[in-house]
């Protein structure tokens, strides 16, 4: 029976040494998510109290009208409409299928579905919550939207579909110049599509603000659970991660037939070395038995007398 001091080093040689790097980035991560949504609920206070970052709103507004022009206008209504309620789910769809036949799991599709559900689920509570006018549809450009402001839809469900997308598929190049470009490429996207919706008069600032934060916040959060998932699987079940062609039970089963095979390979091994011993007995006691047939034996009958 082990005792408690026993039983903790026992636990923290199975549990942590081994994964120390992976707890550390938890910890980090988990840091920077917390710190991201306590961000992201000062801004939700300012816009409420019309305080603080919420003075931001006009000035960013003022800005965006003297740079419009109709040419611009037309090209970041277009882009816009990539985030939208049509484009975005018809671009996450065909990113996601795209991860998904790489990788030959359905990992993708569960981490992008996962994390959108909670995205438009928060977007729509949020928005009721808060029920924030949008700008004067004077300082807008057409179409116009009438919905509450409060957060960016747009801004927020770009920021987390995209993020898990650039995860999802920088877990599936090893090379780091391209993981770099792709987190580059990502969060390029996310800041033109959270500046687009200023741009067009359709949202606050804070509106957007609010929606990266909590976007992101989202993203670390389903980026540590999956790496928490990983390990335990890892743990759990060794051996490669399923696919499509090898599924959980035929890694756990193939991994299970092998550690039957080493032990049935052993015993072989052991019967054949008895069986080796049997042969060497035996072969020495028939040497043995050659020798006493082979010695000479006295031979003639009793002397003749002379």
């Amino acid at each position: 029976m082990k005792t408690l001091p026993e039983h903790l080093t026992d636990r923290w040689g199975r549990w942590v040494v081994p994964y120390a790097a992976l707890w550390i980035t938890l910890l980090v991560g988990g840091v920077i998510v917390v710190i991201l949504a306590l961000l992201g609920a000062e801004v939700y206070d300012d816009v409420v109290d019309d305080a603080g970052l919420a003075g931001l709103d006009k000035p960013a507004l003022a800005f965006a009208e003297q740079l419009r022009s109709p040419a611009l206008d037309s090209v970041v209504t277009a882009f816009t409409n990539v985030g939208g309620g049509i484009g975005m789910p018809i671009l996450a769809s065909i990113l996601t299928a795209w991860l998904t036949y790489l990788a030959r799991t359905w990992r993708a599709l569960i981490l992008v579905g996962g994390a959108a559900a909670f995205s438009i689920t928060a977007t729509t509570l949020s928005k009721r919550l808060v029920g924030r006018t949008r700008p004067d549809h004077a300082d807008a450009v057409p179409p116009y939207e009438s919905s509450p402001s409060f957060p960016s839809g747009h801004t927020l469900n770009t920021t987390v579909v995209i993020g898990v997308l650039v995860y999802v598929a920088c877990l599936q190049v090893n090379r780091t110049v391209a993981r770099v470009a792709l987190i580059t490429a990502g969060l390029i996207f996310v800041i033109a599509m959270g500046l687009s919706r200023v741009y067009l008069g359709h949202h606050w600032m804070t509106d957007v603000i609010a929606a990266w934060l909590l976007g992101l916040a989202w993203v670390g959060t389903v980026i540590l659970a999956h790496r928490l998932f990983h390990a335990l699987r890892h743990r759990e079940h060794a051996g490669p991660a399923p696919t499509f062609d090898r599924p959980l039970a035929e890694t756990a089963g193939a991994a299970g037939s092998g550690a039957a095979g080493s032990s049935a390979g052993d015993n072989r091994g052991v019967d054949n070395r008895a069986a080796d011993s049997r042969t060497v007995d035996g072969a020495a006691r028939g040497d043995a038995g050659a020798d006493t047939t082979a010695a000479p034996r006295p031979t003639g009958g009793p002397p003749t007398g002379g």
